[in-house]
């Protein structure tokens, strides 16, 4: 059940505002909305929610996020997670966080960037997991990029700011991605511009899949695929992900409906 958490975290991801580095003075305090849905065979339950916050600090940007699992689903696999990113007026990630409780596991990562050579980002990289109560691993690695990095968060920060209007179907971009443990490369694939239907309402997207690999290109999970708005802000409106029995399902919740 390691990727119902991964699939939903991934979610929370794609959910953040954009920022606009040339207006930051526009930018105003945020809370988006998502329900996530399991989906096997005839079911189609409510699994979880998500909630993502941004805030706007003197010299940086802060975002939260924040994800639960529903009590039904909590009996098989709980999920109450926490996600912290610091990133610079430009975007540029400085601080992660990440505090997860998972089943009988909590994990708390930590990396915290060094940006003095944007040609080769460097991070210090602490991870905390213990299970059943007991500290399982405490380890500290230093992780490095030849250009530009992020995580997990600030990856949405990057990636709504990329010109998929411009691109043709299936143009890829991939950048280095730091977690507490390791360093991988995201590639975001455009698969095309698609029209969709959420709750009786018609959207034109933009439909993208996520693909991971680590060293030597071997796949660290499977694809991930979303639907953004291609209006306004680029809201993330789905996100699609394969569990090893059935699927999880995202879903943008517009409270101005």
């Amino acid at each position: 059940m390691q990727r119902f958490s991964f699939i939903l975290f991934l979610f929370l991801v794609l959910s953040a505002p954009i920022i606009s580095a040339r207006s930051h003075d526009k930018i105003h305090p945020e809370t988006l909305r998502y329900e996530v849905f399991f989906k096997w065979g005839l079911i189609n339950k409510k699994a979880g929610t998500v909630e993502i916050k941004l805030f706007r600090q003197p010299e940086m940007y802060v975002s939260k996020l924040t994800a639960q699992s529903e009590p039904w689903a909590d009996r098989f696999y709980r999920v109450r997670d926490t996600l912290n990113s610091h990133m610079t007026l430009e975007r540029t990630p400085i601080l992660y966080e990440k505090i997860a409780h998972e089943g009988n596991d909590h994990k708390h990562d930590i990396v915290k960037y060094d940006i003095s050579n944007p040609a080769a980002i460097k991070a210090a990289c602490t991870r905390k997991v213990i299970s059943k109560g007991k500290l399982k691993v405490e380890e500290t690695r230093q992780l490095q990029a030849d250009g530009a990095a992020i995580d997990m968060l600030s990856s949405f920060y990057y990636m709504r700011n990329l010109p998929f209007q411009d691109w043709n179907a299936g143009e890829t971009h991939s950048i280095d991605i730091f977690s507490g443990k390791a360093k991988e490369l995201l590639t975001f694939k455009y698969v095309g511009k698609e029209r969709i239907k959420i709750n009786d309402r018609e959207y034109d997207t933009y439909h993208i899949t996520f693909l991971f690999t680590s060293k030597g290109g071997t796949k660290s999970s499977d694809d991930m695929d979303a639907w953004i708005s291609a209006e306004g802000q680029r809201i993330p409106l789905r996100l699609e992900g394969k569990l090893p029995v059935g699927r999880v399902k995202c879903f943008f919740v517009d409270e101005n409906k």
